[in-house]
C-alpha cells in the first residue's frame, strides 16, 4: 500500500472509533467502559491510573503503559506521539506539575476534538493537542524532555522518518519512551495484505530486530526493551479496538492461523537516549 494510501485508511478509521466514543452509541465504546478498563490493565496500567483520568480519555487502543516505565521530573517537557483521547498526555500531566508540560499529537480531527474536550472537563491547564503526523511532528528541535507513544509507530509507513523525528525534537540527554507492537516471525500474505490487519495494528509492524536497527540507525542510544509480552490468543480473539476492527471486516483466522498469529506478536516497552 502507498504512504499517502495508509494515512488516510488509519485517520478514517480512528476517526470513526473517536465518533462513536462520543456518541456512546455502543456502551463498550462509550469511553472507560468494562473492555477499556480491562485492556487497560491487562497492558500495565493501574486502577488508580485509569479512575484518575477524565472519563472518555481511554479508548483502550493502547498496547502498553510507557509511562510505567519512565521518571518525569515536575518541569519536564513531555511530547505522545499520536495521543488519541490523551489518556498518556493526562497522566503525564499530573507529574510535570504546573512548571512543566504536555503535548500531545494526533492526526485525526476527531481524536483532537475529544482530547480537548476531555482536558477542559479535566481541568488540565498544563496539556495541549496538537494536529500532526507523527514523521513531521509540529514540534520544536531540541525541546523536549520525553517523548511517549503507545501502540501508534507501528501505524506509521515509514517508521525511520519517525524515530529520526523523535531525535529531532529531544533535547541533548532526553529520553524515549514507547510501546508498540512488533513481530517475532514474518507474518503470512493473508494478514500481511489486510487493510483492517493493519488498522488494527498487525500488519503494519515491523520484525523486532528490524524496529530496534530503525532506533540505534537515527542515532539514539542505551536502547532498552524493559519488558515483552506476548499477544494471546484471547487477545486477538477479545473485544479490544483492535480485534473488532479484524473481526468487523470479515478477516476470520482459523485456528492454527489463530495460533501462529499468536506466535508472532509482541507488545514491547522500549526506552532509548539521545547522546548529550
Amino acid at each position: 500500500m502507498e504512504d499517502q494510501k495508509i494515512w488516510k485508511l488509519v485517520r478514517e478509521k480512528y476517526g470513526e472509533i473517536a465518533s462513536k466514543s462520543t456518541s456512546c452509541c455502543e456502551p463498550s465504546r462509550c469511553g472507560c467502559g468494562n473492555a477499556e478498563k480491562s485492556l487497560s490493565e491487562f497492558v500495565g496500567y493501574s486502577k488508580t491510573e485509569i479512575d484518575s483520568v477524565p472519563e472518555g480519555a481511554n479508548l483502550g487502543l493502547g498496547c502498553g503503559n510507557p509511562l510505567a516505565h519512565t521518571f518525569i521530573k515536575e518541569g519536564d517537557t513531555v511530547l505522545d506521539l499520536g495521543s488519541g483521547a490523551g489518556i498518556d498526555c493526562f497522566l503525564a500531566s499530573q507529574k510535570v506539575g504546573q512548571t512543566g508540560k504536555v503535548i500531545g499529537v494526533d492526526m485525526t480531527p476527531e481524536m483532537l476534538d475529544n482530547a480537548i474536550e476531555n482536558a477542559l472537563n479535566g481541568g488540565f491547564k498544563n496539556v495541549e493537542f496538537r494536529l500532526g503526523e507523527i514523521e513531521n511532528l509540529p514540534v520544536a528541535d531540541n525541546s523536549v524532555d520525553l517523548v511517549i507513544s503507545n501502540c501508534v509507530i507501528n501505524l506509521s509507513p515509514n517508521k525511520m522518518k519517525v524515530f529520526e523525528d523523535i531525535f529531532r525534537v529531544l533535547k541533548p540527554g532526553g529520553r524515549m519512551m514507547v510501546s508498540d507492537i512488533v513481530l517475532l516471525h514474518p507474518l503470512n500474505d493473508k494478514i500481511r495484505n489486510s487493510v483492517e490487519a493493519y488498522v488494527g495494528c498487525i500488519a503494519g509492524a515491523s520484525l523486532k530486530d528490524e524496529y530496534l536497527s530503525y532506533i540505534s540507525d537515527v542515532g539514539l542510544n542505551n536502547i532498552e526493551i524493559l519488558s515483552e509480552t506476548r499477544i494471546t490468543t484471547d487477545w486477538i480473539d477479545s473485544e479490544t479496538i483492535p480485534a473488532d476492527i479484524i473481526k468487523s471486516n470479515s478477516i476470520f483466522f482459523k485456528s492454527n492461523e489463530l495460533k501462529s498469529l499468536a506466535n508472532s506478536v509482541v507488545s514491547i516497552n522500549v526506552s532509548a537516549f539521545k547522546p548529550n
